[in-house]
């Protein structure tokens, strides 16, 4: 990993932000800033996928904003990660044996943003010429090098932790294949809901999208979506199939046997979905 020279294109803007750090879920969810501890967004966006050519240097930037009352210190470094297989995620400063992170040069090693500001950091990632067509994964991790104190309640608390931006790079042209192995019913946070098992033998991840219609035992008419979770190469994944609402509506009961109808959608993929879900 290399840092990079400076550039006078390099600029502060003025906004609202937080001092607040924490480790984010890798943006495996919607695409939001990321959050911490109660306090407000601080890092956006929280992951890139990219599509990188052989030879070819991409470069992108990273939102980092500051609320803090204080001036925010802040050391930037990459780390590996690993999804396990109940869902949680590794990270490891240490190479793992496939790593591309000496593919990655960073802006610098550590800044400081005023309070009420914003600085836009930049990276790099250049794929050497010879580089196999594969998928390139790592977290970019910004981290409070001193406790930073935000204004809350009329209290200056010291809060401290860190956020991983989490990238996707495909170079050379990967891409995934999922195929949808079984469907069967399952309890997700104490609910019963339809699931797939998604299967993913490309070179890589992936993403369920698309909306289906259900109807449910009681005549109940639903309209779902798979979960945005990531599929790596050559893994398989539990994908639940949602319903829709309307933002802080409770889901709705569905009752088996429950018969959905649509299509799958992932990249330029599109492949249509008929089951009946049953207990």
């Amino acid at each position: 990993m290399t840092v990079l020279p400076p550039h006078p294109t390099t600029r502060r803007y003025t906004a609202a932000f937080i001092g607040v750090l924490a480790t984010a879920l890798l943006g495996f969810g919607t695409a939001r800033p990321a959050a911490a501890q109660g306090f407000g967004a601080s890092i956006s966006p929280p992951r890139f996928e990219l599509q990188v050519k052989p030879g070819q240097t991409q470069r992108q930037v990273i939102d980092i904003q500051h609320v803090g009352v204080e001036a925010g210190r802040f050391r930037v470094y990459t780390n590996d990660w690993a999804l396990q297989a109940d869902g949680s995620v590794v990270f490891s400063d240490a190479l793992a044996p496939d790593s591309c992170r000496p593919w990655v040069a960073l802006e610098r090693r550590e800044l400081s943003v005023e309070p009420n500001a914003r600085y836009r950091y930049r990276f790099e990632i250049t794929a050497p010429a010879d580089a196999a067509v594969r998928e390139c994964r790592f977290a970019i991790m910004v981290e409070g090098v001193d406790p930073a104190r935000v204004a809350q309640a009329n209290l200056n608390i010291p809060v401290g932790g860190r956020i991983a931006v989490i990238v996707y790079a495909a170079i050379g042209g990967a891409a995934p294949r999922l195929e949808v192995t079984a469907h069967r019913v399952a309890q997700i946070n104490g609910r019963a809901l339809p699931v797939l098992e998604v299967r993913n033998t490309g070179n890589a991840h992936g993403r369920m999208e698309g909306f289906l219609n259900g109807t449910d035992a009681a005549g109940q008419d639903f309209e779902l979506s798979p979960s945005d979770l990531p599929i790596l190469p050559g893994a398989s994944r539990t994908v639940p199939i949602v319903p829709v609402t309307e933002e802080r509506k409770p889901l709705p009961a569905i009752q088996y046997p429950f018969k959905v109808k649509g299509t799958l959608e992932w990249g330029a993929q599109r492949v249509p979905l008929e089951h009946t879900f049953t207990q």
